[in-house]
């Protein structure tokens, strides 16, 4: 351990973005005539929603693009809004970069979404850079490819030296695949199982053994 850089997801990790999201899918869905409860939704949280889309309802490239369009409408007018930033997070953010700690964003959200949530709840100040997908390309919203974006604009050289914190699977998969330890954390919306099966070096169940295994 004892890592110099720690890079962040958003969703599920950050702040619980269940409402404005499963709310924002639940919209898109209805306009293909797709009657679906959000509560049903949350798988939606954290992948890339073009992965979300093909996994869940079979959609093709055309069908994607125009879910996308109607997810990124009501999101963007209210979605967005309707996130909470998990309790004790904030005092977590702002321990971490009294211990020296630099702190990246690397979310499949696209990053103009991301920057506007951190400002809104004041998270912004305490990262170096926030990192996300572009609004207009799928491939650009893989993980791997948005953590080796972070790690570029923090001047991250030093692999052993950084760690991702993620509450998916694909948190895993992306910090893996970028050359990066990654921790899993069980109070977003990914299991145990899922994190084991993923191969998460580290696994914290709640906020306190994140900070013990961040500030060890």
């Amino acid at each position: 351990m004892g890592w110099d850089t720690i890079l962040f997801d958003l969703d599920g990790t950050l702040t619980d973005p269940k409402e404005g999201i499963t709310k924002a899918v639940a919209v898109a869905l209805e306009h293909f005539g797709i009657h679906e409860d959000p509560d049903n939704l949350t798988s939606f949280i954290g992948p890339p929603l073009d992965e979300s889309f093909i996994e869940r309802f079979g959609f093709n490239e055309d069908q994607i693009i125009v879910g996308i369009e109607k997810f990124r409408a009501y999101f963007s007018r209210q979605g967005w809004l309707e996130n909470i930033p998990y309790p004790g997070m904030t005092e977590l953010l702002r321990e971490l970069k009294a211990a020296g700690k630099h702190l990246l964003i690397a979310t499949s959200k696209p990053e103009q979404f991301a920057v506007q949530i951190l400002e809104h709840f004041g998270m912004a100040e305490y990262f170096d850079h926030i990192c996300g997908a572009p609004m207009d390309e799928h491939e650009g919203a893989r993980k791997a490819d948005v953590v080796r974006k972070a790690l570029a604009r923090g001047g991250v050289s030093d692999l052993s030296r950084a760690v991702m914190v993620g509450d998916r699977r694909h948190d895993v998969a992306g910090a893996h695949e970028a050359g990066l330890a990654c921790i899993g954390v069980l109070y977003g919306y990914g299991s145990r199982a899922e994190h084991e099966k993923a191969g998460a070096e580290y696994i914290a169940a709640d906020l306190n053994e994140l900070r013990g295994i961040l500030l060890g």
